[in-house]
């Protein structure tokens, strides 16, 4: 017999990681990191509830690459939410996984060093150190859930997740969403379709049983109870933006055909945007309109948003990167994001109590 020839026929190696308790361990929830976390979901969950009048807005860079430049949107980012929070309810956006359509850098989880030597057990580090430091700031933190197994070492650190456009319809990710402690927002499909965004509500609110690992590594059936604060992300589709109110109405239509709370966040990057940072602001000022004509599904955005403008490729010298620059989806700079909130703000600060009186 030749097990060598039978498994793992196309596996190089198999590093160990460590456990999610053992980075914990190192890496421990405090008392201002947790109260920061569950004031954030609580947030969120009422704003989903029609109990907190204000919008959730999910906004920070496309990806982190670069720890200290994310410290540093942090601390701005925690400066404006005190300035608009009586209307506003930031999210810093850090999404440390990024799916890819075929290659390319999978974020600072698999690959922290940006050199495609996945240092996962590095990675991991890093991100749960950052995560700690934001949470202890006071600013909530939305990311991506895209490797199931991720949130085990970091999912007491988040306060708002996203399925993205190429797993809505995954089911690993509808069971995954239907166990997490956070709001879960889903996305359209890449195409679009709404149909697999509105069937992954439905799937995530129920029970499910399936296979993942424990704090200990262990391999375990995990058996969920449902999560009940799913929600629509629109991000557009191959043909064009779906932001504009005949869709919205249209979203609404099937939302309450299926009898599932008339909640959708917008997506002011992405196809909405036609990959284009300069129309975010367009997109977020048509959708602050429709509320102030009177829309009451639209409870939250999203803006992809970073230090410096758009985006850059990656040097072979890594020290050439500029700072603040996105190296995946080209993002607006501080300056447009501060503009776009205060402006959100100004307009919503007076219409948005009333929104949802009865």
């Amino acid at each position: 017999m030749h097990p060598n020839l039978i498994n793992n026929v196309n596996v190089a190696a198999q590093d160990v990681l460590p456990t999610p308790d053992d980075i914990k361990q190192r890496l421990p929830l405090t008392a201002a990191a947790e109260a920061t976390v569950l004031a954030g979901r609580q947030t969120v969950q009422r704003i989903l509830d029609h109990q907190d009048h204000r919008v959730f807005v999910v906004v920070g860079p496309c990806s982190i690459h670069d720890v200290e430049a994310a410290r540093d949107y942090a601390r701005r980012l925690r400066d404006l939410a005190e300035e608009v929070g009586d209307t506003l309810y930031p999210i810093m956006r850090v999404y440390f996984e990024k799916p890819r359509t075929t290659v390319g850098w999978k974020g600072l989880v698999n690959d922290p060093h940006l050199d495609d030597s996945f240092d996962i057990a590095e990675g991991l580090r890093i991100a749960r150190e950052l995560l700690l430091e934001i949470a202890e700031m006071g600013l909530p933190v939305g990311t991506e859930a895209l490797d199931p197994i991720c949130p085990q070492y970091l999912g007491d650190l988040i306060a708002w997740t996203a399925i993205g456009a190429r797993t809505t319809e995954s089911q690993t990710h509808r069971e995954m969403a239907s166990g997490l402690s956070t709001p879960v927002g889903f996305k359209n499909a890449t195409n679009g379709n709404l149909d697999v965004a509105i069937n992954a509500l439905q799937s995530a609110s129920r029970p499910h049983s399936f296979l993942g690992i424990n704090q200990y590594g262990q391999s375990t059936v995990i058996r969920t109870t449902g999560n009940q604060y799913g929600h629509v992300v629109l991000r557009g589709g191959t043909d064009g933006p779906n932001y504009d109110t005949v869709t919205i109405a249209l979203c609404e239509k099937e939302l309450a055909k299926n009898k599932l709370p008339l909640n959708l966040v917008v997506d002011c990057s992405h196809a909405n945007a036609r990959k284009d940072p300069a129309l975010q602001p367009l997109v977020l000022h048509d959708c602050v309109h429709q509320i102030l004509e009177g829309n009451r599904s639209i409870v939250g955005f999203m803006i992809e948003s970073n230090l410096g403008w758009g985006n850059q490729s990656m040097p072979a010298d890594r020290s050439k990167l500029q700072y603040g620059v996105s190296i995946t989806d080209p993002c607006v700079d501080w300056a447009t994001t501060e503009t776009m909130l205060r402006e959100a703000h100004a307009k919503l600060k007076d219409v948005l109590p009333g929104r949802f009186a009865v």
